[in-house]
């Protein structure tokens, strides 16, 4: 079972039908709610000490003292918003379905449009005619006819100009200006039947892409070429990290988790205490590596294996944003769950 994230991904995969609600929420501001946090959150990022969240019907919220209190931030858009990334204190970046891509430069107080499933069915379109690619023509051309209906599910940004979006049936795009022209990133991924993009992460030059039906692949050179790595498990990955030099972790469906130290040659599965599907992972300051899934549960690597944190029961849980002090940040289905730095600990 996939969490809630991902539902609602799919709910907008199978959209096609029903574009113009959702070109509607594309012209159509979020809605100011009483009280942001405990909307269904979906990502959440620090810019400097200030977290941002972003959630169902474009609700984003900040907090500048670890989640205890919030403020809803402007949006333009009511579309559900599915992952948010921070370059510095001032600069960031969300995506989320009806292909969108926002900017803030206030630290995620107000937003601009900077891409839409329309704008990006374009210009595949015009990159395919270019590229005289009939196949990738076809391709682009249904998007222009499906409309707005596809979500993109996470994001990278190298600094204030230069990022990457990656989404449903293998959308891909990257930005070498803060989002003013963007390029098509589809025809460089070994990926032809189009496979949902999850995750995405990066570290130094290396670029690693995690999705459906088993798919990873890797670039070591920036993300101008791409590899498909081979896994002993064809599930589809929801979440994914690089946590050393060489090292990869993918985790998804039915609490499969995988770990490669030698840049994807080998791998080894980190057992699950249930085959409940794990939904987001995070990289805490102090090099833990936690996993959230569908069962409400946050798990830490013990050994060869999985273990859950001793906590209070949890909602389903899309996505944890470590903070300061050993502090986490835990958003589901009931919104932001401040946990304090010894939560978890015996």
């Amino acid at each position: 079972m996939k969490g809630f994230r991902l539902l609602l991904a799919v709910g907008a995969l199978a959209a096609s039908a029903h574009a113009a609600p959702v070109a509607d929420a594309l012209e159509r501001p979020a809605l100011a709610v009483r009280e942001p946090a405990r909307s269904v959150l979906l990502g959440a990022a620090l810019c400097g000490s200030r977290v941002v969240a972003v959630g169902e019907r474009g609700v984003a919220a900040v907090s500048d003292d670890a989640g205890v209190s919030w403020r809803q931030a402007r949006v333009p858009v009511s579309v559900t918003l599915t992952a948010v990334r921070c370059v510095d204190a001032h600069n960031a970046w969300a995506v989320g379905h009806g292909g969108v891509v926002l900017a803030s430069v206030d630290g995620g107080l107000t937003w601009t449009r900077k891409l839409d499933g329309r704008r990006a069915a374009q210009i595949a379109l015009d990159a395919a005619r270019t590229g005289g690619d009939a196949q990738a023509q076809q391709e682009a051309q249904r998007l222009v006819a499906d409309g707005p209906d596809k979500p993109f599910l996470d994001l990278h940004f190298f600094d204030a100009k230069r990022g990457v979006v990656v989404g449903a049936y293998g959308l891909a795009f990257a930005t070498e200006d803060g989002g003013q022209t963007w390029q098509p990133w589809m025809q460089r991924l070994p990926n032809p039947k189009g496979a949902h993009l999850y995750a995405l992460r990066v570290r130094g030059d290396s670029v690693l892409l995690a999705g459906e039906q088993g798919l990873v692949l890797l670039s070591t050179d920036a993300g101008r070429s791409f590899r498909k790595l081979e896994l002993p498990y064809a599930g589809s990955f929801f979440t994914a990290e690089l946590p050393a030099p060489q090292e990869i972790v993918v985790a998804g469906l039915r609490g499969n988790v995988w770990r490669s130290t030698d840049g994807g040659g080998a791998w080894s599965q980190l057992a699950a205490p249930a085959p409940v599907s794990v939904t987001a992972s995070a990289l805490a300051p102090d090099g833990r590596l936690l996993f959230a899934n569908q069962g409400g549960e946050i798990l830490k690597i013990a050994g060869p294996g999985l273990v859950a944190l001793p906590l209070p029961a949890l909602p389903p849980l899309n996505a944890l944003q470590p903070l300061a002090g050993g502090a986490l940040l835990a958003l589901g289905v009931q919104g932001a769950i401040p946990l304090p730095a010894n939560a978890g600990k015996p």
